[in-house]
Order: C-alpha cells, then sequence, then structure tokens
C-alpha cells in the first residue's frame, strides 16, 4: 500500500519561497514516477510538475516554469517541489502523486488520471 504525505505548506508573501516534501512508502520508490499537482477553491486539480522514476526528466506547467523545481532522492524515498518567486496565484492546496511506472523508467505522468496514489495535500498559501 502506497502512502505519500506532503509537508512543507504555509503561509507566504509574494515572492518568495517554499519548499514542498512528499514522504514516500509502502512500495519500492525508485520503481514510481512522482508528481505534483494543485487544487484552489473552486477549480479543477491541475498538474503542476513531474518527474521520471529515473530522476533524469522532468515537466512542468507553463505556470510555473523557470520558478519551480522537481526532484527526488530515492535514498529518503522522497520527492521535493522547489517553489520560488511565488505569486498570489500559486496559492492552492498541493498534492503530491505517484505512479508505477517500473518498464518506463524516463516516462513523465502529467495526466491526473495517470496517477493511482495520492497524498492528503498541503496547503500554501502566497499574500499579496
Amino acid at each position: 500500500q502506497v502512502q505519500l504525505v506532503e509537508s512543507g505548506g504555509g503561509l507566504v508573501q509574494a515572492g518568495g519561497s517554499l519548499r514542498l516534501s512528499c514522504a514516500f512508502s509502502g512500495r519500492a520508490f525508485n520503481t514510481y514516477a512522482m508528481g505534483w499537482f494543485r487544487q484552489a477553491p473552486g477549480k479543477e486539480r491541475e498538474f503542476v510538475a513531474a518527474i521520471s522514476r529515473s530522476g533524469d526528466r522532468s515537466h512542468f506547467a507553463d505556470s510555473v516554469k523557470g520558478r519551480f523545481t522537481i526532484s527526488r532522492d530515492n535514498a529518503k524515498t522522497s520527492v521535493y517541489l522547489q517553489m520560488n518567486s511565488l505569486k498570489p496565484e500559486d496559492t492552492a492546496n498541493y498534492y503530491c502523486a505517484a505512479e508505477s511506472s517500473i518498464l518506463r523508467s524516463t516516462y513523465v505522468y502529467t495526466r491526473r488520471i495517470e496517477y493511482d496514489h495520492w497524498g492528503q495535500g498541503t496547503q500554501v498559501t502566497v499574500s499579496s
């Protein structure tokens, strides 16, 4: 049973930074591709960033390109989302997601429907 626990959210002023962490447990972390999504009140959950299980490929939503980075540490079975130059429109609940990717070491999953496992989310609020 895969379990995902996000942390690192909080309140930050516009222009500031936050680093989200997602702790993975229950299966072999290095066989899973990982992703981050977010959901603002009244809006659909949207893709933010994703990384392949090999860690050498990543993809970002246009709205966060150049500001956010994603990384993974297989030894710590964790994935991270570094968020810089935050804007009020980045305010949302951020979710970590995992998808088994044994046969696709470099594949990056960007669609919500592709992920089978989700965390409970961590709130990020950016004040103007």
